[in-house]
């Protein structure tokens, strides 16, 4: 095969590969929102498996990435969503196992913290798949999402400010550590929805 047969001819749908990371990224984000609410190790490990297979699929993307000479869109955008999607679901991971190892059990508090991750999730996904189909749909879900994360502010701050009147220091630094968490994997949230907000607006 002759060098421009090779740099045109991978075909990689980088779209559907993205696509695929941001509808895992949202499954691992209910399985959080299922075991916040049963408090169940099962529930909880769904969470860590997802992780794990997300991790997968994020390898392949890079591989193809390192290996693709011409992508849609730039590569370094493509680096960076899936960076952000990939961290959105460490964080979610990382909630699991702490929570396990503190001995917590599930909150109204952190159910709330997580629904807003979990809409903003949602969003995050449905803009990612309309990416090559409705660029303004995109946009708009990708803004919406990033307003997400200033409510989640109000209520880790909310959160933070009842849990510190607790008398059990113990649970006060236990707690506090699992609402950083979710704090940050809103953070990474946002930081998917800029991402996409940038790739949108050289593309519309």
């Amino acid at each position: 095969m002759g060098l421009f047969n090779w740099l045109f001819s991978k075909g990689v749908d980088f779209y559907k590969l993205l696509q695929e990371h941001s509808n895992l990224a949202l499954k691992g984000v209910q399985a959080l929102a299922l075991y916040m609410t049963t408090g169940k190790d099962d529930d909880g490990e769904k969470v860590i498996s997802i992780e794990k297979e997300a991790d997968n699929k994020r390898k392949e993307l890079i591989d193809e990435l390192d290996s693709t000479f011409i992508t849609p869109i730039e590569r370094e955008d493509i680096y960076e969503l899936s960076s952000a999607i990939d961290n959105i679901l460490d964080y979610c991971e990382t909630t699991v196992k702490e929570m396990e190892i503190y001995e917590l059990a599930p909150t109204e508090e952190l159910r709330e913290m997580v629904d807003v991750i979990l809409r903003g999730t949602e969003l995050i996904a449905r803009s990612v798949y309309n990416l090559d189909k409705d660029k303004k749909v995109a946009m708009d879900c990708a803004l919406k999402a990033k307003k997400l994360e200033n409510e989640m502010e109000s209520y880790y701050r909310k959160h933070l400010a009842k849990l510190i009147k607790s008398d059990d220091i113990k649970y006060i630094l236990k707690m506090r550590e699992i609402y950083r968490h979710l704090n940050n994997c809103a953070d990474k949230m946002d930081l998917a929805g800029e991402i996409l907000g940038h790739i949108l607006v050289k593309e519309i």
